[in-house]
């Protein structure tokens, strides 16, 4: 299944770029986590869609993006059994 993509473009006045690239780097990257952040936050993304929105390869670093900015996942019974899954997949490539 193909997945399209939407392209938003913020309008950021030239004398507040500088100052901000400084503060937070990579503005687009900033912007899209400060979105994902607010979406979980108002159950409007689940913890898979923050991963798949921000392009991150596991759970885990979904969480940390949240957590640096202060927001606390739940668990659900989804992610428990996704962590079990997870756990088994390691313990059968360990075996």
């Amino acid at each position: 299944m193909a997945h399209s993509r939407m392209t938003v473009t913020l309008e950021i006045p030239d004398e507040l770029t500088s100052d901000l690239k400084l503060k937070f780097g990579n503005l687009g990257s900033a912007a899209l986590e400060a979105l994902a952040a607010e979406a979980y936050e108002k159950d409007a993304l689940s913890l898979e869609q923050v991963r798949r929105l921000l392009d991150l390869p596991s759970r885990w670093e979904a969480q940390a993006v949240l957590q640096r900015h202060g927001v606390w996942p739940g668990q659900t019974v989804e992610d428990v059994v996704a962590d079990l899954d997870a756990l088994e997949s390691l313990r059968s490539r360990a075996s």
